[in-house]
């Protein structure tokens, strides 16, 4: 009889393809990677019985999708195996076999991994590790936040191939196994909506060191207390950046110990946080290769993320930049550091339990012109803009659309000035998304010249 592979709470199982028929797979959340999760589940087991539960109601040709409130209380018990979408919390399933597609990837995957989490930059230094990588020859594959869901390309990857995942703290939250190279980029607090505390966000990032074993590498933001603590956690070899005896810059160009890689200036990102996701970039392929025509080559093909400090337009004078992407107090403080013109900014948007104190300091402290304020958490960014004593605000509140705010921007702008949209905060309520409020925010710019 022949033989089928599947994972169980990460445990390969060998089984007859007979006793396969029966076997029962539930998906919690049909968002992206519910969908592809269906889509490959369906694929690999046809004769399985798989069930889809989401909490919004969605309509599909092809499953049967039930809409609970909450899936809390919910027993899957009798599932043999239960993936869920990143979203949701794991502490509220109840279930014998909890897995989900980071989970069933990681175990699957016939490539090395590099892994990169942080709260800002792993976006840019996935990207630059994989264009570094690909300017070297390698075959690369980007998956996870930045790239496509990992279960959708997972029968394509070779054992040869590079795979570089972008893990956020959802995707690590009950992970129990480490990429080959882990990847800490800075970290701050963030997602306290989701997260019971800054503690329980930690330890969910730190999955992707701690199960690492000796053969493997982790490279950690010297810098950044949170990433050197995780760092701690892993047997594996340790890579810290900046280091002279590693990464780091020196003279105004990019250095691997005593080896000169690059001038910094063939970054074609702006700031000086974009610098420290280099050298993250360098340190992760530093294995695979350190000519220096790649990374000079991989570092300049870059040109920056969609609504991550991307230039807009100028308009009587006036630059606009879209970092619509920033959703975090310390994004927005590196957007404000990486322009030595004066500065509006456009802050505020739906709450994630950010604390503002430092990003108001630095407002004061970089002496931004104007601060004009909308969403939900306007109120609370002006009262920590009120506690430092910087008084040169306009609240709008919810009630305003792009183009208004970008108006008002615009009565407050001279020539040689910086319009900069960098909320430090999520999108939603006003917005669908932070892509939708950087697109808008590009419609309002253009319209200023039409």
């Amino acid at each position: 009889m022949q033989q089928c592979m599947f994972f169980v709470n990460n445990l390969k199982i060998s089984s007859d393809c007979a006793k396969i028929q029966s076997m029962k797979i539930a998906i919690l959340g049909f968002g992206v990677e519910g969908r592809c999760a269906f889509e490959y589940f369906s694929r690999r087991h046809p004769e399985a019985e798989i069930e889809v539960f989401d909490q919004a109601r969605v309509e599909s040709n092809v499953v049967k999708i039930t809409t609970i409130r909450d899936f809390v209380g919910m027993d899957f018990s009798d599932f043999d195996l239960v993936i869920r979408s990143p979203s949701i919390r794991p502490d509220r399933i109840k279930a014998r076999n909890l897995s989900s597609m980071t989970a069933q990837f990681f175990q699957k995957c016939p490539a090395k991994i590099i892994g990169v989490t942080g709260t800002k930059g792993k976006g840019t230094t996935c990207s630059l590790i994989k264009s570094i990588l690909e300017r070297a020859g390698k075959k690369v594959w980007l998956v996870g936040n930045i790239g496509v869901p990992a279960l959708e390309v997972l029968d394509e990857i070779a054992d040869n191939d590079i795979v570089v995942y972008e893990l956020s703290s959802f995707q690590l939250w009950d992970l129990k196994k480490s990429p080959q190279v882990a990847v800490v980029v800075h970290i701050e607090l963030d997602h306290q909506d989701v997260h019971k505390s800054f503690d329980e966000y930690l330890a969910a990032k730190s999955n992707i060191a701690l199960w690492q074993d000796r053969n493997g590498k982790i490279v950690f933001d010297s810098s950044n207390d949170h990433a050197v603590a995780i760092a701690a956690q892993s047997v594996a070899r340790k890579a810290p950046y900046p280091n002279r005896d590693l990464a780091h810059v020196e003279n105004g160009a990019f250095y691997y110990g005593l080896k000169e890689l690059c001038p910094t200036s063939v970054l074609n990102i702006l700031g000086a946080h974009n610098v420290m996701n280099a050298l993250a970039a360098i340190s992760a392929v530093a294995d695979w290769t350190l000519d220096e025509v790649a990374i000079r080559d991989g570092l300049h093909d870059f040109t920056g993320l969609p609504h991550r400090l991307k230039f807009v337009d100028e308009v009587d004078g006036v630059g606009y930049y879209d970092d619509s992407i920033s959703t975090t107090a310390g994004s927005t403080i590196a957007a404000i550091k990486s322009f030595d013109r004066p500065e509006i900014l456009i802050l505020g948007g739906s709450p994630k339990g950010a604390d503002f104190g430092e990003l108001a300091q630095t407002v004061k402290d970089y002496r931004v012109k104007w601060v004009v304020l909308i969403g939900e958490e306007a109120v609370r960014l002006e009262q920590a803009l009120n506690a430092v004593h910087y008084r040169k605000i306009t609240n709008l509140g919810t009630a305003k659309t792009m183009r208004e705010i970008v108006l008002e921007t615009k009565k407050r702008a001279e020539r040689g000035d910086v319009v900069l949209l960098s909320p430090a905060c999520a999108s939603f309520g006003m917005f669908k998304n932070y892509a939708d409020r950087g697109d808008q925010f590009i419609q309002a710019v253009q319209g200023l010249s039409s």
